[in-house]
Parts: C-alpha cells; sequence; structure tokens
C-alpha cells in the first residue's frame, strides 16, 4: 500500500514538515508495512517556502532588510533546485506581523523590504524566483519594491518619492534606467489567488486598506493614488496593471511586479504541485491524507486541500483523498464533489485553542489510532 502524505501547514502549530510527520507516525501504528511519502504542502501563502525547501531538500537563507515601517528585520527566502530557484514569501519582509493597532499606517507602509530579498535571490544566481503574496501590510502597490529595485519614482520636480502608498499621488514619472539589466531574464512567479485589481470598489485600498489601518477617508486617498500610479505605469511603461485580475494583490504588489519585472500570476497551490511534480508521485498511491488547521466551504477557493485533492482525482481516480483539519467548520459538504472523500478534525471535543494547537502533533497521531 502507498500512502502520500501532502498537508499544509497548521497555523501557529506544526510545519507541513511536522503534520506530514505526525501523520505518518500515526498511520504506522495501525499500518507498519505501508510504503509514506511526504509531500509538504502549501498554497502560496504563510509555510510556502519552508514546503518548497523541505519538499525539494533547498537551503533556507537569511538577509537583512527592512520591514513595512523601515526598521531592520532578519528575513528569510529559499532556493531550490541546485540555486536555480528562490521562494520568497513577501510577509517575511512586508508582513503585517510587523504593525499593530498604534504603528498601522497603510500611508507610509513600504515594500522595500520584498525588493530587498528579490535582489539577494537574483545575486545568489536564481533565474526564476516564485513570491508569494499573502498576509502584507502594505498598500503601495510595490512602489517600494520597484525603488529597492532600482526604480526612480519622481515628482513633477523631479524628487525621488518617500516611502508608501499615499505618496503615489505625487508620482510624474518613473525612470528605469538604474535597474539591473538582468533582472529582465529572471523569471518571477507571483503565487495568489487574489483576484482583485489594482484600483476601484473591489481594488487593493478598498477591499484590504481597512484590515491594514485605513480609515474610509484614506481607502479613499489611497485608491487615487494607485489610480494615478497605474496611469503613469501605463505611460512611461507600457504596462496596464490598472484592472489586471490580481494586480491588486498585497496591496498592490501583484501590480508592481508586474510592471516591473518579468512576472506572471499563477495560483500558489498549483505552483507547488508543479514544483514538487506531486502528479507523478500520486499516479500510484492508494490513499492521500492532506489537511490544515482549518476547513469549511472557503477551502475551495484555492486552499490546499482542494488543490491536492483535484490533482489526485486527476490522475489517480481511485485513489482516496482524507483531509485532516484542527477545525471543521460550516458547509464542507461543498468539499466532496470536488475530490475529497472524508474529512476530520484531530480534535474532537476540545475547546481550548491555546491547547490544541500546543497539542496538535500528538492529536494527528491519535487521529488514526
Amino acid at each position: 500500500m502507498k500512502i502520500v502524505l501532502a498537508p499544509d501547514s497548521f497555523k501557529n502549530s506544526l510545519t507541513a514538515k511536522e503534520a506530514a510527520l505526525a501523520m505518518q507516525r500515526g498511520l504506522e501504528k495501525v499500518i507498519p508495512d505501508a510504503n509514506y511519502l511526504q509531500i509538504p504542502m502549501a498554497d502560496g501563502g504563510e509555510g510556502t517556502v519552508q514546503s518548497l525547501v523541505d519538499a525539494k531538500d533547498g537551503e533556507l537563507l537569511s538577509e537583512k532588510v527592512i520591514d513595512p515601517l523601515g526598521n531592520l528585520v532578519t528575513a528569510h527566502y529559499g532556493m531550490i533546485d541546485h540555486g536555480s530557484v528562490a521562494v520568497i514569501e513577501m510577509a517575511e519582509a512586508s508582513g503585517i506581523q510587523y504593525i499593530n493597532k498604534n504603528t498601522q499606517n497603510p500611508y507610509i507602509a513600504t515594500t522595500y523590504g520584498t525588493g530587498q530579498l528579490i535582489n539577494a535571490a537574483v545575486n545568489k544566481g536564481a533565474k526564476t524566483i516564485i513570491i508569494g503574496l499573502g498576509g502584507s501590510a502594505t498598500n503601495d502597490g510595490g512602489a517600494g519594491m520597484a525603488q529597492a529595485l532600482g526604480a526612480n519614482l519622481l515628482d513633477k520636480h523631479g524628487k525621488e518619492l518617500s516611502f508608501g502608498g499615499a505618496e503615489l499621488i505625487n508620482l510624474a514619472k518613473i525612470d528605469t534606467s538604474d535597474m539591473d539589466a538582468g533582472l529582465s531574464e529572471v523569471k518571477v512567479i507571483i503565487a495568489s489567488d487574489v483576484t482583485n485589481p489594482l484600483v476601484g470598489k473591489d481594488g487593493a485600498s478598498h477591499v484590504f486598506g481597512p484590515q491594514k489601518g485605513a480609515t474610509p477617508r484614506m481607502v479613499k486617498v489611497l485608491d487615487k493614488a494607485l489610480e494615478n500610479y497605474a496611469n503613469i505605469i501605463k505611460r512611461d511603461l507600457n504596462r496596464d496593471v490598472k484592472l489586471t485580475p490580481g494586480a491588486g494583490a498585497a496591496g498592490g504588489l501583484g501590480a508592481g511586479l508586474l510592471a516591473f519585472t518579468n512576472a506572471k500570476l499563477q495560483s500558489g497551490v498549483d505552483i507547488v504541485l508543479e514544483y514538487t511534480k506531486f502528479k507523478e508521485q500520486v499516479k500510484d498511491a492508494d490513499y492521500v491524507f492532506t489537511g490544515e488547521g482549518k476547513i469549511d466551504f472557503q477551502t475551495k477557493f484555492g486552499k490546499t486541500p482542494i488543490g491536492v485533492a483535484k490533482a489526485v482525482k486527476e490522475v489517480n481516480p481511485e485513489a482516496k483523498v482524507i483531509a485532516i483539519a484542527g477545525t471543521v467548520g460550516e458547509r464542507t459538504e461543498e468539499l466532496y464533489p470536488l475530490g475529497i472523500d472524508a474529512i476530520f478534525s484531530c480534535v474532537p471535543g476540545v475547546e481550548d485553542l491555546e491547547t490544541a494547537i500546543k497539542e496538535s502533533d500528538q492529536n494527528i497521531q491519535k487521529n488514526y489510532c
């Protein structure tokens, strides 16, 4: 019997690799002679770097960068495929964990640190960069990232703009002559399932700005600033990112990557499935176990368990896909027609979240005994 273990991370508890190991330990107690294969998964958000580094036996590196508010922090990124592919989570440098209710300010928050990570990866020799866009604290359209890569964002007096989304209202010219010409040869894959455009009522500022501290007035200012930014990008770079689906991801970082790099958008979980050669490895599987911290009807919108299930059924319809979660939420019946055969909580009856998180490893193991 072949059993493939392909969970996402369990947030605030276990990495995807640790969750897969817990699954295997539990299953081995009842099926000791099976052939087990661990393939840690992710969907482009938190844990993507660790999952791909684990799955591909890559290397985790660190870099000193500035966070959204300009403070120096240590951020991590991964190198896989013998150093030819870099994996970056923008949240490592520009994430919401660096702000709180007292410090959050989307007017000034910057993605400059994310650009520094991209520079570090290119300097290490990466020919392809996978960048996950979840968990941002920013609303600057990727302007800070572009500045870190050498772009000059100038006002009408020819002066470089300060950091932050609000400053983009003053953008008058984009000069890319100081950017590394070799960057255009680097393939950038944007891992995101967000389809929001850059501007408008469904854009970055209106939909995600309030989560980062934007008041209704700030939302209007930021949206207007991003519209000006998009107009200047179209004029000076000949790239139209204003209404491109996904351009609004991570406070508009999607738009910045599409404008300033050789980038394309792709589903996060599909990227991980591709780079781990997942479909090839499950063709002869009898069972595939997946999961993450919470599973509910929203799981069907590009989350790891559904991505795994669809991939399995595409190449091996007879294999059974079983999903494990800390919490099983509403309308999970909507997931069964999409390829998941069974869903279980590994902590039935446990209501204390802190205890459940602390005991995740043991609870997952006990789920099979």
